[in-house]
C-alpha cells in the first residue's frame, strides 16, 4: 500500500494539470478547466474526480481542496456513502465474481483516499454513519487479502488514536481547576521561559484544530443546492482569544501595588520574546491584554514603565494598512520555517483571529457557485492554500523543555469578567472621575 506523504503545506493552486492527471472520465460532463487548470465543476462531476479507478488516482491537492470545500454542499457521511457507492459500483466491489486481480489493482488507490481522509480529517469520522460507510467499504476490499486486511487494520488503528486523543484533550480541558494566583516573577522570572510555555500552550491548542474548522464556520444552506446543510462551527477547538487575552491581563491585578509596573515591563518582554519565537497570537495577546481598559487607565503604574520595547510591539502588530507590519513579519516567519534547519526556526504561530478574519473575508467575497451552477473550484483553492499553510504549522512541534510549574500558572489563572477586571482596576487605581465613580459605586453594589 502506497503510504500518504508528509503535507507539503505550501498547496499551488496551479498543481493541478489535466495533462498530468488525467481523469479516467476524459470530457467528463460537468469539469470545467481554466488554462489547463479545473476551475469549475458540478457537485457530481467533482466527486467523480475525487473516486480512483485502475488507471487513476487523484492528485493530492485536489483531494484536500475537495474534502476541505465540499462540506459547503454536502455533509461528510453523505459524500462518504457517495464515494463508497461509487467505488462499489464502478469497480463491482460488491460483486463476489470480481476479477481479483481488477480488485488488487484497484484496492491499493481506495485505501490511499481513505487513509488522506482519515489522516486529514479525522474528527468526520466522529459521525457514526462515517464510520458505517467506512467500515463498509474497507471490509469488501479487506475481504480477500491479507496484505489489505493489514493496512485497513494500521488505518483504522490510527484513526481510533487520533479520535482517543482529542476526546482525551477535551476532557482535560473541562477538568482544568482555577488556581489560587501568586506573582508569576515568584515563580520565573525569565521572559524567554514563559514566553517558551506560551508557545507550548499555543502549539497544542493549534494540533487539535482540523482544517474543517475553517469552512464548517461559514457553513450555509446553498439556494442552489438540495442538499440539506447547516450551520455550525467547531467551537471545541478554536482557539479562544479573548478569553487567553484577558486570562494574560488577570496576571496584572494580584500584584502588589509597588511590584505592578515590574510585572508589566516582564510581560513586555516576555511579547518580545514571543515575536522573535514566531509566536504571534501569544504576542497579541499580551499586548491587547495590555490595552484593555482596566489595564490601560493604571496611569500611576504605566508612568514607572519603560514603554519604548511596548511602543515597537504595537507597532509590529498596529492594524493599520490591514496590519501591513505584522503581515510582513508573518512572511517573513514563514520563509525561515520553509528554510528553518532547527525546530525552533519552523515555529509560526499566527495571529489566530486575523487569520480567521482573512479565510472569512475570503468566503464572503466570492460566490461558491457560478451562475451555470458549477461549484467555483478557483475560490476553492485558494481557501486550501491558506489552511494547508496552516495545517504545516499546527504539526511543528515544540522544540522547548515543558516548565510544569509555569505552564499550571498559566493555564489556571482565573479568567475575570469584564466588570471583574474594571473592579480590580479601580481597586488598584482609584477612579478619576464621575463616569468612573459611578462605575465603581455600582460595581461594588453587586
Amino acid at each position: 500500500m502506497p503510504q500518504t506523504p508528509p503535507f507539503s503545506g505550501q498547496l499551488n493552486t496551479s498543481s493541478y494539470n489535466k495533462n498530468l492527471y488525467q481523469s479516467k472520465e476524459e470530457g467528463y460532463p460537468g469539469l470545467y478547466y481554466h488554462d489547463n487548470n479545473l476551475a469549475s465543476g458540478s457537485l457530481e462531476a467533482l466527486i467523480h474526480h475525487l473516486v480512483p479507478t485502475v488507471d487513476y488516482y487523484p492528485d493530492r491537492t485536489y483531494i484536500f481542496t475537495f474534502l476541505l470545500s465540499s462540506r459547503l454542499f454536502i455533509h461528510p457521511y453523505e459524500l462518504m456513502s457517495r464515494v463508497c457507492h461509487l467505488c462499489m459500483e464502478q469497480q463491482r466491489l460488491g460483486d463476489p465474481q470480481a476479477d481479483k486481480m481488477r480488485v488488487r489493482k484497484i484496492a491499493p488507490k481506495i485505501l490511499q483516499l481513505l487513509t488522506e481522509w482519515t489522516e486529514t480529517f479525522p474528527y468526520d469520522f466522529r459521525d457514526e454513519r462515517m464510520m458505517r460507510s467506512l467500515k463498509e467499504l474497507t471490509h469488501r476490499l479487506a475481504s480477500g487479502d491479507e496484505v489489505y486486511r493489514k493496512a485497513v487494520g494500521q488505518m483504522s488503528q490510527g484513526l481510533i488514536r487520533r479520535l482517543t486523543v482529542l476526546s482525551q484533550y477535551e476532557e482535560a480541558l473541562v477538568k482544568i481547576n482555577v488556581a489560587i494566583q501568586r506573582d508569576l516573577l515568584s515563580i520565573c522570572n525569565d521572559p524567554f521561559t514563559v514566553a517558551q510555555q506560551l508557545t507550548h500552550i499555543e502549539l497544542e491548542r493549534l494540533s487539535y484544530i482540523g482544517p474543517e474548522e475553517f469552512v464548517q464556520a461559514f457553513v450555509q444552506k446553498d439556494p442552489l443546492d438540495n442538499d440539506k446543510v447547516t450551520s455550525g462551527c467547531c467551537s471545541k477547538n478554536t482557539p479562544a482569544d479573548k478569553t487567553h487575552m484577558r486570562r494574560l491581563c488577570n496576571l496584572f491585578f494580584p500584584v502588589k501595588k509597588k511590584h505592578r509596573a515590574r510585572v508589566m515591563e516582564f510581560f513586555i518582554d516576555v511579547a518580545r520574546e514571543c515575536f522573535n519565537i514566531g509566536n504571534f497570537n501569544s504576542l497579541m495577546a499580551i499586548i491587547s491584554g495590555m490595552n484593555m481598559s482596566p489595564v490601560s487607565r493604571l496611569k500611576k503604574t504605566w508612568s514607572k514603565v519603560k514603554t519604548a520595547k511596548f511602543d515597537i510591539l504595537e507597532h509590529q502588530m498596529d492594524p493599520s494598512s490591514n496590519f501591513y507590519n505584522y503581515r510582513t513579519a508573518l512572511r517573513g516567519a514563514t520563509q525561515r520555517s520553509i528554510t528553518a534547519n532547527s525546530s525552533r526556526e519552523k515555529i509560526v504561530i499566527p495571529f489566530f483571529s486575523l487569520l480567521i478574519k482573512d479565510i472569512y473575508f475570503l468566503n464572503e467575497g466570492c460566490v461558491n457557485r457560478l451562475q451555470n451552477g458549477h461549484i467555483n473550484f478557483e475560490k476553492f483553492w485558494e481557501l486550501a492554500k491558506q489552511v494547508s499553510e496552516f495545517m504545516t504549522w499546527k504539526k511543528v512541534e515544540c522544540p522547548f523543555e515543558k516548565d510544569r510549574k509555569i505552564l499550571q500558572y498559566l493555564l489556571t489563572a482565573p479568567v475575570f469578567t469584564e466588570d471583574a477586571l474594571y473592579l480590580a482596576s479601580y481597586e488598584s487605581e482609584g477612579p478619576e472621575n464621575n463616569m468612573e465613580k459611578d462605575r465603581w459605586k455600582s460595581l461594588r453594589c453587586v
